[in-house]
């Protein structure tokens, strides 16, 4: 199966399961810019995971790091669900691509932590790009 074969699979996958789970997100919420990048990206790593699943076990740093992502990526699109719909014109394509940004910079922060502790400096510099990103976020979605 090619890579956009599963891409589109997986997005397919995550429609229905919304659809299926009873979930009710407004229409204006779903077309949004915002609503569109992340749901990309977690259609893209549901795809990876279950690409490398085939290949490697769930302890293989590469899961652990896709786990970590699509786990931010889910509290992400929480955030976007409880956007009131009066207020959808902040789920713009920059703040997508800022929750993107961020849950992948969370994966990492969370990679430096097993491979470092939370002392390093790496870490300690992982989470201030990670605070950074959070701030911005929560700025616009206040």
């Amino acid at each position: 199966m090619t890579r956009s074969r599963i891409i589109f699979v997986a997005a397919f996958v995550l429609v229905a399961a919304f659809a299926a789970a009873g979930q009710s997100v407004a229409g204006p919420i779903k077309s949004s810019a915002a609503y569109a990048e992340v749901a990309l990206r977690k259609a893209e790593l549901q795809a990876d995971l279950e690409s490398f699943l085939a290949d490697y076990t769930e302890a293989n740093p590469k899961i652990v790091d896709i786990r970590t992502e699509l786990t931010s990526i889910n509290r992400s699109l929480e955030r976007i669900y409880a956007v009131a719909p009066s207020d959808t014109g902040k789920l713009t394509a920059a703040l997508g691509k800022m929750i993107v940004k961020k849950a992948a910079l969370d994966a990492e922060l969370a990679r430096l932590q097993r491979t470092y502790g939370k002392e390093h400096v790496e870490v300690k510099r992982a989470q201030r790009r990670v605070d950074s990103f959070d701030s911005a976020i929560n700025e616009i979605l206040r």
